[in-house]
């Protein structure tokens, strides 16, 4: 029997299909984190940036950000990366490229995260940023045909005033590429409650709700995602399965979680791919969108996370359905649903 290219051992009843022919939807990546590590490096070189070790010749770094000197240790290599787009011509290369990924992997549709005040200092102002991410995505979407949308989210590491003005941005751009607000950085600072009302200016202009919680925090920062902010999706939310009556409330509400295996790992907040309880998720009925996060930190991209489940024992019915929940759970349009739908039962009818 000859192993998958990932190592791992073929499932002895199903015929082993490509996870990157797999159609599906990418719901849960962050904008720096999307770019190619060779692009960091040449972009690092243009402009006379000095990268750590860890960004250039010991990549990807080794990273734990179970505690606060770790975690700070990840985001200064963040805002490292994201110092290298200094101009227009950078950030459109940055979102031709991730697209350009995307759809080499069977991602055909993406929702994009991305805190416009993180570079509005560099470009104009938060509003001119984000016009300028808007028609980047726009003319990525119409090279590759991957459907490309825009996540914006709020810093919980700052005031809750600056995510309200983060809201109404995000409001003025509802029907026009943006499509949900999220929160994201260390979760063990600001709690979700003090951030409601700007979630509440975003959900009134129709905008999804899409908080991070769930990963660095235990299961009652899920519980202020969904009780405070109304999540319609949580990033991470893995450690849900650390309480039964949480899942069975998540699976009842249909709530998706944006999990994101790999980086769980990279992150120290478990210590191997086998200890994320992701076949625990998802034999409890809950809807999960497997996500690559920030590949440019942690080396993987999505078709990785999908061979990554494949590891874990999902056949290939079960990488169809994850696929599957992944397209239902986006903001996608009912006529790009549709079409990928049927283009992953094709892939499961396919031989392998």
């Amino acid at each position: 029997m000859t192993a998958n290219p990932d190592g791992s051992a073929p499932h002895p009843k199903s015929p082993i299909r490509p996870v990157e022919t797999l159609p599906k939807a990418h719901l849960h990546l962050h904008f720096t984190g999307s770019m190619r590590h060779e692009t960091l490096v040449e972009l690092a070189d243009l402009h006379g940036v000095r990268l750590p070790d860890a960004l250039r010749d010991h990549w990807p770094p080794h990273l734990l950000a179970t505690d606060e000197k770790g975690w700070f240790r990840f985001q200064r290599l963040y805002d490292v990366a994201r110092s290298v787009l200094r101009g227009e011509s950078d950030v459109r290369r940055l979102v031709r490229e991730t697209v350009e990924d995307e759809a080499a992997e069977g991602s055909d549709w993406l929702e994009i995260q991305v805190d416009p005040s993180g570079y509005g200092g560099r470009f104009g102002g938060i509003t001119a940023f984000t016009d300028l991410v808007l028609d980047a995505t726009r003319e990525a979407s119409e090279r590759t045909g991957v459907g490309v949308a825009v996540v914006i989210a709020a810093n919980r590491t700052r005031h809750p005033l600056d995510a309200r003005t983060l809201a109404r941005l995000a409001a003025q751009y509802a029907g026009r590429g943006v499509v949900g607000f999220g929160l994201s950085n260390d979760e063990r600072r600001g709690r979700p409650e003090e951030f409601a009302r700007a979630f509440t200016i975003a959900a009134r202009a129709g905008l999804g709700s899409m908080p991070h919680g769930g990963e660095l925090c235990g299961p009652d920062s899920v519980r202020g995602c969904l009780d405070a902010l109304g999540a319609t999706r949580v990033g991470h939310g893995v450690r849900s399965a650390e309480d039964p009556a949480l899942m069975d409330q998540i699976a009842a509400r249909g709530v998706p979680l944006e999990v994101c295996p790999a980086s769980n790992v990279a992150l120290g907040v478990y210590p191997e791919p086998s200890a994320v309880p992701l076949r625990k998720l998802y034999e409890a009925g809950i809807q999960i969108a497997l996500g690559a996060d920030d590949p440019l930190l942690f080396g993987v991209r999505l078709a990785g996370q999908y061979s990554l489940a494949r590891r874990l024992g999902f056949t290939d019915a079960e990488l169809a359905e994850l696929a599957r929940m992944s397209v239902r759970a986006s903001c996608a349009p009912s006529d790009v649903t549709a079409r990928l739908l049927a283009g992953i039962d094709a892939w499961l009818a396919a031989s392998g």
